[in-house]
């Protein structure tokens, strides 16, 4: 039975860690998405154009 509070302590301990990690990690910008602000402006233009004349294409 000593065993099971042995491995449910270390496994809470790892599990701390992890969170630690992953806070650090958010916190530095890790999860930063740096590529999609510059591939938006590539199609800005046709993003605004859809949204002002929504019915434009179904009077063709």
């Amino acid at each position: 039975m000593s065993v099971i509070y042995l491995l449910i302590s270390i496994s809470i301990v790892v599990a701390i860690g992890f969170f630690f990690a992953f806070v650090k990690a958010v916190k530095s910008g890790q999860y930063d998405d740096d590529y999609t602000p510059s591939v938006r402006m590539l199609f800005d233009d046709e993003l605004k154009e859809s949204k002002t004349n929504p019915k434009s294409n179904n009077n063709r």
